[in-house]
């Protein structure tokens, strides 16, 4: 594992995303960081936006793993940010920054969803009041595509798109065009918080759902692994009260919490 002198980011300590004085992502560690030879998971995370119970219980559930993928979108919605991404900063060995990544380091829109435009213009003010200035700079430096290999097989990266758009939602007949081309076995993707997977040709595109603010399992954490060749999906349980109660003493509109707090599928 490269190692880090204390010239480094500061708030990254012990990582393993490879970064540089100044933020600045290595993407030559990235893609050569692992010797292969004798690993057998791969833990694939994306979509947590601040949720860090979210993020403990995947945790939990998967104690061991020899690398974390990433990705996209780190914050955003859920209130714990920094946590968050101080945890991708020093445990990603791949990762791609997403839309909402980019809208809070680049001060843009972040082009979600018209229902959570409010929700993510509210949060993302405040999660720029929490983040210090080397956080935002770790931001802007990830990377909108990504390459490496495992194990024989090649994976490539994107946050919404294979081209590397942040915040396209591709319809289902684009897709046959928008893989044309890609030489690699594995396509990983996140943006749309819903899991699954396609296979055109020899390529499989893999999104492995919302770790923080899952669409199709509200009140779980979505997430995936890739073991022994094989993708495997997981939705488990968390204490979303924890995340409602921190919402909740938020410096937040009621209105924007409560909204949030549906969308996590909180029952009182």
């Amino acid at each position: 594992m490269m190692a880090r002198s204390d010239n480094r980011v500061p708030w990254v300590r012990s990582g393993r995303a490879g970064v540089l004085a100044g933020g600045t992502l290595c993407s030559g560690f990235l893609a050569a960081v692992l010797d292969e030879g004798n690993k057998v998971t791969i833990l694939f995370v994306s979509d947590i936006h601040g949720n860090w119970p979210a993020l403990e219980a995947v945790l939990a559930a998967e104690p061991e793993h020899d690398a974390v993928v990433f990705c996209g979108d780190v914050v955003d919605y859920g209130p714990q940010p920094v946590e968050c991404l101080r945890w991708l900063a020093e445990n990603a060995d791949h990762m791609v920054r997403g839309n909402h990544d980019h809208a809070l380091a680049f001060d843009v829109d972040c082009g979600c969803m018209r229902t959570f435009r409010e929700y993510s213009f509210a949060t993302r003010a405040w999660h720029r009041t929490l983040l210090d200035d080397a956080q935002v700079g770790f931001l802007r430096s990830m990377p909108l595509q990504n390459r490496f290999e495992w194990q024989g097989h090649v994976f490539c990266m994107a946050h919404a798109t294979p081209q590397g758009e942040l915040s396209e939602y591709l319809d289902p007949s684009q897709w046959p065009s928008r893989v044309a081309g890609i030489d690699a076995d594995y396509m990983l993707l996140g943006h749309t918080h819903v899991q699954g997977a396609s296979t055109f040709g020899k390529l499989t595109v893999v999104n492995p759902g919302s770790v923080g603010l899952a669409r199709d399992h509200p009140g779980k954490a979505c997430y995936a692994l890739y073991r022994d060749g094989q993708i495997e999906f997981r939705q488990i349980p968390y204490e979303v009260g924890r995340t409602v109660s921190s919402l909740r003493a938020a410096p937040l509109p009621r209105d924007i919490v409560e909204g949030l707090v549906g969308v996590l599928g909180y029952k009182e």
